[in-house]
């Protein structure tokens, strides 16, 4: 897998090297490049060793990144140009409809052969529904490799009838505030985890350039980010699944993420949330489950008043809403995610069933990462 992962880079930088170079500022079709590979396994013998759709996703992946680079560009953004990967940076290859098969064996155990690679011995750590178009193989910096499988499904009816709606709101004292008076605790994984990834960053800064110390502790540090990457993950995919699975309609803020982060202050915490990972859990699961999830405008949510419509500006460190109009008073997250569910509502043409405000008191909480149904591989504490 090592090999076919350096001779993967190659062909990459090989083809980014003749697309620098083009000729009148026209660049080659990704089916022209492509016909070449023929006679280039020629010139180069080991590239007889790598499977051919593999050696094809290699464009695939090339022409993607020149696209994504053209679409920021188009969008007014300062882009420069692809970069050649150097040893150690090329991380994944895929193999397309072909060259890959599943051998059954017992409990989780499996075997997945790749085509002049062999057989592998796996953990499937859930069974697969449907027919695998493609299987993605990634090499994380901890040193672990990983199999993705692309799986071709059916896709699921949308409920027509929505009769369990919820409104969401996200911040940074609540993870979740929602229209049934549900707070959810933000876990705050980096700062829990901070002192031990400056430790062991600090360890690695002071052992020698290209020692066999110094790579044993970049791999040391690589599982502590993973460690928190999956604790958070974890998190996210427990908590989207518990809202999918308990709400047809699911109204959320459209947060522009990135702009936020970039504000002055707090931008840690706000890292750490990963709201856009959040929303797209959320939205890709509603879609499996044939569930509504509707993005609104997050703008003047907080200060708007829920009951009444009235505007009342308030600072940020002020949590509870007080309407001097009609006298609504209740905790400001609560009062936002109330009027993202109206406008969510309003945005697919229906209106919001008259209830109860929920009011200042005791509020129940949702334990960070509970959820009544566990995804596979992820027990419930």
């Amino acid at each position: 897998m090592l090999a076919a992962l350096d001779e993967c880079r190659w062909l990459y930088n090989h083809f980014l090297e003749q697309l620098n170079q083009k000729e009148n500022g026209k660049t080659p079709s990704r089916y022209e490049l492509q016909a070449t590979l023929p006679e280039l396994k020629q010139e180069r013998p080991e590239l007889k060793q790598v499977h051919s759709k593999v050696l094809q996703m290699v464009l695939h992946q090339l022409y993607s990144n020149l696209r994504a680079l053209a679409e920021l560009k188009k969008n007014g953004r300062k882009v420069g140009r692809l970069r050649f990967k150097g040893y150690g940076w090329f991380k994944s290859f895929t193999y397309n409809q072909s060259g890959f098969k599943v051998i059954e064996g017992h409990g989780k155990r499996r075997e997945l052969w790749l085509s002049k690679i062999g057989a592998i011995p796996i953990v499937l750590h859930r069974e697969v529904d449907g027919e695998i178009k493609q299987v993605h193989i990634k090499l994380e910096r901890s040193g672990k490799w990983f199999s993705c499988f692309s799986v071709e499904v059916e896709e699921a009816p949308k409920i027509e009838r929505a009769t369990k709606a919820v409104g969401i709101d996200l911040g940074i004292m609540h993870y979740i505030a929602d229209t049934n008076g549900k707070f959810v605790k933000h876990p705050h994984i980096i700062i829990k985890s901070e002192q031990k990834l400056k430790w062991k960053q600090r360890r690695l800064s002071r052992k020698q350039k290209d020692s066999k110390n110094r790579a044993k502790q970049r791999i040391r540090l690589a599982r502590a980010h993973e460690r928190i990457r999956n604790q958070r993950l974890d998190f996210l995919h427990k908590l989207s699944h518990n809202y999918v699975n308990r709400h047809d309609f699911i109204a959320v803020e459209d947060l522009d993420v990135k702009e936020l982060i970039e504000i002055a202050h707090n931008g840690k915490n706000r890292a750490d949330a990963a709201w856009a990972t959040f929303l797209r859990m959320l939205t890709y699961k509603a879609e499996r489950a044939g569930r509504w999830v509707v993005r609104v405008d997050a703008r003047g949510t907080t200060d708007r008043c829920s009951r009444c419509g009235e505007a009342v500006e308030k600072p940020l460190w002020v949590r509870v809403h007080r309407c001097s109009r009609c006298g609504l008073e209740l905790d400001r997250d609560m009062n936002a995610a109330r009027n993202i569910l109206r406008d969510g509502l309003k945005k697919v043409g229906r209106e919001l069933a008259e209830s109860t405000p929920v009011e200042i008191g005791p509020l129940s909480q949702l334990r960070a990462g509970t959820s009544s149904v566990v995804e596979a591989g992820s027990p419930s504490l």
